[in-house]
């Protein structure tokens, strides 16, 4: 390849803090047989499209794509798509994949982590320990609580792996629950069949993408059904949870906290009432931010150049979306 005329091209924009700088480098050490180039400014971007095979991204402009004559992926750099220009891509013929499963670690990991803070009342250790103030109070046991989980991908599969070894019943909520899970029972988004589960649930994971189906999946009518000792996190989307219906539920004590790393609105306000409550936990949407963050990117990506190099086949793509 000329220098001229790069086939892997990653577009300027950082994601999660994360320079792309450090996402190309990698591309670059595990594809030495092809021209992997950044984009620094918008420029560039239109110049090296023209005859890129390949472009990764966050997102895309339709009129950069009209400078793109050989295009035959585009790899997101993030699990959702829903912003791309699905259709234009498609009457391109160009193939589209994600980051989905990347982030399922340390996701995961956080999840844990906020349900071992509200089972041994972690919260309350700190503030007393701010007051230092060495006063007994009494923690709970995770072992042979309920867990409930809405979203069996990457992430859910993964938040319910690394709460095996805890002893807890676990329940799945998924579109295909014909097809099983992970969890001890899985059921579909029937609204029987999900208020069946909460009446019988202590952690409630939201886990699943923002769609139709989930958009305000939280509302009023489930946090009544949600026992007063149930709490819910969501590291899924904000507007998959009634914002209005959880403040009320919090301030009435139908449940009894949440842990949020996606809220709605988002950013949440300075002055939203959710920053105020003692049970409530909220972290600045970085569940899914990790230093290994790039490297599995360039893994999926790297293997997908691969593959696409070597047998023209976007069909057998990694994360095909």
């Amino acid at each position: 390849m000329s220098n001229d005329t790069p086939d892997v091209l990653v577009l300027r924009s950082d994601t999660h803090g994360l320079p792309a700088r450090e996402y190309a480098d990698l591309l670059d050490e595990q594809l030495p047989d092809h021209d992997v180039r950044l984009a620094r400014t918008p420029a560039e971007e239109r110049e090296y499209i023209e005859h890129a095979t390949v472009v990764s991204g966050v997102d895309i402009d339709e009129t950069l794509l009209e400078r793109a004559e050989d295009l035959e992926l585009f790899a997101g750099i993030a699990a959702g798509y829903n912003h791309l220009p699905l259709d234009t891509l498609r009457e391109m013929d160009v193939a589209v994949t994600n980051a989905s499963g990347i982030h399922a670690p340390n996701i995961a990991e956080q999840v844990v982590g906020y349900v071992l803070t509200f089972s041994r009342r972690l919260q309350e250790g700190l503030r007393r320990q701010n007051r230092h103030e060495w006063r007994h109070y009494q923690g709970d046991e995770l072992m042979g609580s309920t867990v409930t989980v809405v979203g069996l991908g990457a992430i859910g599969t993964a938040v319910v792996e690394r709460l095996s070894g805890f002893d807890v019943e676990t329940i799945g909520i998924r579109y295909t629950p014909e097809k099983g899970g992970p969890t001890d029972d899985v059921v579909g988004f029937d609204r029987r069949a999900v208020h069946d589960a909460l009446a019988r649930t202590e952690y409630l994971i939201v886990a699943a993408p923002l769609t139709e189906t989930t958009r305000g999946l939280l509302a009023s009518a489930e946090f009544e059904t949600l026992p007063p000792d149930a709490k819910v996190i969501n590291v899924g989307r904000g507007k998959i949870v009634d914002t209005d219906a959880l403040v009320s539920a919090i301030r009435t004590n139908q449940i009894d906290g949440a842990a949020l790393d996606v809220t709605d609105p988002e950013p949440l306000p300075a002055d939203h009432p959710l920053w105020d409550f003692e049970n409530v936990i909220i972290t600045p949407h970085n569940a899914g931010h990790s230093p290994k963050h790039w490297d599995r990117l360039a893994d999926i990506v790297a293997g997908n150049v691969t593959e696409l190099s070597e047998t023209g086949d976007t069909e057998t793509l990694t994360n095909l979306v």
